[in-house]
């Protein structure tokens, strides 16, 4: 996509950056990236320091006065789960923490040519959510846009991970092209050991190969809890049992992979995952499709939790590439 084509985006709680990593492969220009946490504000500016980042509450972010932005061709974000999350207590609108007011007054502003939110899959197929989904799609309705609701699957997309996550996308009405979903890959994800095999290794553990081939499937999902809990661990008791049939000890996180003198030992008992090597940070993000070279600031907790939240790249790119397919091949009609 020449320059001239280039589409616009700005984005509100950007984390440590997986939409962003998604939306820019697919050839979107960030003009603004809303963030409050200052250790994903520092995530980002390592890794792209031309990125213009806004480290403060959406709710007292207006674009035009405080970016100088009247317009964008997407306005994007992965606005707080707790709300709709059943590791929290579902209170949906009614939790102070619900963002999806914010992206629709951002929408009503901005005017974008397309809207594009994530959350947990429990915000589409929750039947205590289906207000929540019509107000949300007559609200988009009203503003002149056509509201388009989906679950996918991140180890559809080529990610290491069982991740189903909720995906928004509005069309401005006067867009004349149609939005279709990204369509799965044929191939199958690759499994974990197959991705790890190699950071495993890094640190001299000849026992590396023999623990990928243990480590044959798709993760559970990456958990990153809210800002005041979780990061501390891959998540309840339930998912440390899914990571133990993959031989990773999910009790904690590591600060390097395996040593030399590590030994694989097969514990039955009732916490059988201790005899297993636990994940680093840089290990989850590879799990959650970041791109190798991705680096993240603040404790290694806090990379973990910004890890956890993320929507995963390949997922990101899969759905910004169909956004900007439908407004580029309608660049020739009436959308402005």
């Amino acid at each position: 996509m020449s320059d001239k084509q280039k589409l616009t985006s700005l984005e509100i709680c950007a984390g440590a950056g997986g939409q962003a990593i998604g939306l820019e492969q697919a050839g979107f220009e960030h003009t603004a990236l809303v963030e409050y946490n200052s250790d994903a504000c520092d995530t980002l500016a390592l890794n792209r320091s031309h990125w213009e980042i806004f480290r403060q509450d959406v709710r007292d972010f207006d674009p035009p006065r405080d970016a100088g932005i009247n317009h964008v061709d997407l306005l994007a974000g992965g606005v707080p789960c707790t709300p709709y999350s059943e590791a929290g207590q579902q209170l949906g609108n009614k939790d102070e923490r619900d963002l999806l007011p914010e992206a629709l007054r951002l929408t009503e502003i901005l005017r974008p040519k397309a809207l594009m939110i994530e959350n947990v899959e429990t915000l589409a197929v929750q039947k205590k959510f289906a207000g929540t989904r019509k107000a949300l799609s007559d609200r988009l309705r009203d503003l002149g846009y056509r509201f388009h609701i989906n679950v996918l699957d991140a180890q559809d997309f080529g990610v290491a991970q069982r991740r189903r996550r909720t995906v928004v996308v509005a069309l401005r009405d006067d867009i004349s092209a149609t939005f279709q979903w990204p369509l799965p890959n044929w191939e199958l994800a690759p499994t974990v050991g197959e991705v790890l095999q190699e950071s495993m290794a890094s640190n001299g553990w000849s026992g590396a190969a023999e623990w990928a081939r243990g480590a044959s499937s798709v993760a559970p999902t990456l958990v990153g809890g809210s800002m005041k809990h979780g990061g501390g661990d891959l998540g309840p008791r339930r998912s440390k049992l899914e990571w133990a049939r993959m031989r990773v000890n999910g009790n904690s996180t590591a600060a390097t992979p395996p040593d030399p003198n590590f030994i694989l030992k097969h514990n039955h008992g009732k916490n059988g995952w201790e005899g297993y090597p636990k994940l680093t940070y840089s290990q989850a993000a590879l799990l959650q499709g970041f791109p190798p070279d991705w680096r993240f600031s603040g404790s290694r907790t806090a990379a973990y939790k910004q890890i956890g939240n993320a929507f995963p790249p390949p997922v990101a790119r899969a759905v910004a590439s169909s956004i900007a397919e439908a407004l580029t091949s309608a660049a020739g009609g009436t959308a402005a």
